[in-house]
């Protein structure tokens, strides 16, 4: 299994010409947190080759909060199971702000596959608007 999707290595071709392959955990790591903001803050129903890809508008979740939290954790689980492969045992976890009540925080556990199982950490914070920030 490769550190970057494969648009990514044909873009890195073209940027450094001499690179050849080779294991780059930050590169790697890179990638999966690009690609997570991607799926994380696409609308399911807004990808034409895949109706599930992406996340259900969070906004609607907000009307039966706090009850919904683990329809999100599961919804949040569900999309980064199927659609980053580089990720394995999968856990989120809501993690209340008592400062902040508007915010929605959630941790995301998982393995990087791409470098021996790993255990990598992400904070999620879903703003007032409904996009979704994630860090390391």
């Amino acid at each position: 299994m490769h550190e970057e999707r494969l648009l990514e290595r044909i873009r890195s071709v073209e940027q450094e010409p001499h690179r050849r392959g080779g294991d780059n955990q930050k590169r790697c790591i890179d990638s999966v947190l690009f690609h997570l903001q991607r799926i994380l803050n696409t609308r399911r129903g807004n990808v034409p080759i895949a109706a599930d890809y992406g996340m259900p508008d969070f906004l609607d979740f907000l009307q039966t909060f706090p009850d919904s939290i683990h329809d999100i954790e599961q919804n949040i689980k569900s999309a980064i199971d199927k659609y980053e492969p580089r990720l394995s045992e999968t856990s989120v976890t809501y993690v209340p702000d008592e400062d902040d009540r508007l915010t929605l925080r959630f941790q995301i556990i998982a393995s990087l596959i791409v470098e021996g199982d790993r255990k990598i950490f992400f904070e999620t914070v879903v703003g007032t608007e409904g996009r979704i920030r994630i860090s390391r």
